[in-house]
């Protein structure tokens, strides 16, 4: 059984999709991009303040299903151009415990929604 995971602190879907998903005690995140939730802009003054954007939008979604960055097991990191990979990653750090990080992927693409530069989901368990 599947319930679907909703809050008004995550920019709402662009599409038709969910901004996650509940099976059993696994959590699946749609894709976070740099919108504002309440504003609906774009932030993009800088890699830095983009990606903890797209941090903070992934930390609400992940609080409406009552877990954290703890619960995370695995992220998607989808990036426009590598040579911001740093600055993301330095970001991206903030938020996870070296001993305890996530398991993850970093792919970069030509294009990705809104044309921002990182999009980030996730997976967590209970």
């Amino acid at each position: 059984m599947k319930k679907i995971i909703t809050t008004t602190k995550a920019p709402s879907p662009i599409g038709p999709y969910n901004q996650a998903v509940l099976s059993g005690n696994i959590l699946y995140t749609s894709g976070q991009i740099a919108a504002n939730p309440k504003t609906g802009e774009i932030v993009l003054s800088s890699i830095l303040e983009e990606t903890k954007q797209v941090m903070e939008n992934l930390k609400e979604v992940l609080a409406a299903a009552e877990m954290t960055f703890e619960n995370v097991v695995k992220t998607s990191i989808f990036i426009s151009d590598m040579n911001n990979f740093e600055e993301i990653n330095t970001v991206y750090a903030k938020y996870f415990n070296d001993e305890t990080a996530p398991a993850r992927e970093t792919v970069e693409v030509a294009n990705l929604p809104k044309f921002v530069n990182v999009e980030i989901s996730a997976i967590a368990i209970k």
